[in-house]
């Protein structure tokens, strides 16, 4: 009992010696030890990462999940260990509806199965994106928050013991200070050997926790590379998504796709090409043909020639009167009394059809 009770009379003893030297410091009574420099950039480093985490961590969160409430109701069921109730994304939403629309005028009308083919592909985008939000949380969110929560708090428990040995260090000397008997001094100074041993020594443990914020920042690394792949899959399975897409659409009769038909002399149906979806799709200004080019056009149709051109996209013929194009290959152009000017004769070996011209380039 009388141990306890010294014990306690020692830590309140050394609380008050701290307590005293605190304020003595922040009222300029008393003078502060100084971390070495390089310490004090090691502590500021780790400040600006943590700092950064939370907010790269904050604005990643909002990426994946825009709606604050769905936000709120996952970070409630992941604290109370709970499993996400899973939902159907807007992508998926959508596609429903537009299924579920398809399929109310009837798969076998051009517009209802245009619908369903629609929708199945907004499905596919959802999917795409469920995966993705996933592979994000589980590869670029977690190992930050880990840090936060894992690393970071050891780095501010030790920090906080550092800065109490430290006013136990600055309280030793102030004692040495105002110690006049020899008695009273040389004990001052064994204590003031013992705290500084202990302030040097937390000091190398502050010191090495810190600079394990590089290997924090390597394998943040990592996690954004992890990040970026997977980004790149989803834009990517997005877009073939949409190509797909679109060539199922492209197949449909063209009176189907263009509403302004029925006021064309005759009634009839012109096939009007689409403009690619290319990785690398020049200028919104390539969708038509340069003046130059523009030109070259006019020049062949005028004198009903033939001339040399490139394939610049790829294009699937919409039907049997058109020619298929590959990009790069070269093919032979023709201009045909009475077709429309955004198309010319094209011709492959014994394969002849109509080609688009936005997607051609003439050949000197």
């Amino acid at each position: 009992m009388d141990f306890n009770v010294k014990r306690l009379a020692a830590d309140a003893g050394t609380f008050l010696s701290r307590a005293v030297q605190f304020t003595e410091e922040k009222l300029g009574q008393a003078e502060k030890t100084e971390l070495d420099a390089h310490l004090e950039n090691l502590l500021v480093r780790a400040e600006n990462t943590k700092a950064w985490t939370e907010k790269i961590m904050k604005q990643t969160e909002v990426l994946l999940q825009p709606n604050p409430n769905v936000r709120l109701e996952e970070f409630l069921y992941e604290k109370l260990e709970k499993k996400v109730p899973t939902r159907m994304n807007n992508h998926e939403l959508l596609g429903q509806t537009l299924i579920d629309s398809g399929n109310d005028f009837g798969p076998g009308a051009a517009y209802g199965n245009a619908l369903i083919k629609c929708g199945e592909t907004q499905k596919q985008i959802g999917g795409a994106e469920r995966e993705f939000i996933q592979s994000s949380a589980l590869n670029f969110l977690t190992p930050f928050r880990n840090f936060l929560e894992g690393d970071f708090k050891t780095i501010l428990k030790e920090r906080k013991l550092l800065q109490v040995k430290r006013l136990d260090l600055d309280a030793a000397k102030t004692r040495l200070k105002k110690a006049r008997m020899p008695d009273a001094r040389a004990a001052a100074e064994q204590e003031l050997r013992m705290t500084q041993s202990e302030f040097d020594r937390q000091a190398e443990i502050t010191r090495l926790l810190l600079e394990g914020v590089s290997s924090t920042h390597a394998h943040h690394l990592r996690c954004l590379n992890d990040f970026v792949e997977a980004q790149t899959t989803y834009y990517a399975q997005c877009y073939q998504y949409m190509v797909d897409l679109q060539k199922q659409l492209g197949s449909f009769p063209s009176s189907f796709c263009n509403n302004n038909q029925s006021s064309m002399p005759g009634g009839a149906g012109v096939s009007v090409p689409t403009i690619p979806v290319s990785a690398s799709l020049p200028s919104v200004s390539a969708g038509r043909p340069s003046a130059a080019a523009s030109g070259g056009f006019n020049e062949l149709r005028s004198s009903n020639g033939i001339r040399k051109a490139r394939v610049l996209y790829d294009y699937d013929a919409a039907s049997s009167s058109e020619l298929s194009l590959l990009a790069d290959e070269v093919i032979t152009v023709s201009s045909v009394p009475g077709m429309d000017s955004d198309w010319l004769m094209g011709e492959r070996g014994n394969q002849k059809g109509k080609v688009p011209i936005t997607y051609l380039e003439l050949l000197n």
